[in-house]
């Protein structure tokens, strides 16, 4: 069930200019990259997804997802230079109108932006699941790698920022998704856009 501030407008134009409509994240397998392709294919919108980027990177390296997250935990550059490319994007003037990443409803939050701040809450099962799927794991595989990933996660993100990404402050909006299919979620996400627009 969402949990609505009713204060909050998500941002449209500004003269103009296209300003970020809504922020998207999620644990790993929580179905944010999904949500980010439906909404960009039903509204026409552009977006910048963090998890990709990442993907990208690791691969770039010629490295695993959970050992490119362990180069993260050892150098901070990559990650303040990857948050540093999305907050830039959260607040500049004909950016992408969604931006999906773990910590982009953070920086929206902390950079005053007023947007819709979605965050997509799955179990454990689920992610490990998605992930298979994804990357051809075993479900205990996935369970691992991706509990270790948060573990990591949560002592990187306070180091670098005192942020806990786990503290749902920053978000205006928290769907239970468990047990959602990925298109009940993007009819969900369309009504919520839809409603305070």
């Amino acid at each position: 069930m969402a949990r609505i501030q009713i204060s909050v407008k998500y941002a449209g134009t500004n003269g103009g200019e296209i300003l970020v409509r809504i922020t998207i994240s999620g644990h790993p397998g929580s179905g944010t990259s999904t949500l980010v392709e439906g909404l960009s294919n039903h509204f026409d919108w552009s977006s910048i997804n963090g998890g990709e980027i990442f993907r990208k990177e690791a691969a770039k390296n010629g490295m695993s997802l959970s050992d490119f997250g362990k180069l993260c935990a050892t150098d901070e550059s990559i990650d303040k230079n990857l948050d540093h490319i999305l907050k830039q994007e959260i607040t500049r003037d004909n950016g992408p109108e969604i931006v999906e990443s773990r910590l982009s409803g953070w920086w929206a939050h902390l950079e005053d932006v007023s947007c819709i701040r979605m965050w997509l809450s799955v179990n454990e099962i689920s992610r490990a699941e998605r992930v298979v799927s994804r990357e051809g794991c075993s479900v205990d595989e996935a369970l691992e790698v991706n509990q270790k990933r948060v573990e990591r996660d949560l002592k990187r993100y306070d180091k670098l920022y005192g942020i806990n990404p786990e503290d749902r402050l920053p978000y205006t909006h928290v769907i239970e998704a468990t047990t959602l299919t990925a298109e009940e979620i993007l009819l969900q996400v369309i009504d919520i856009m839809e409603e305070l627009s």
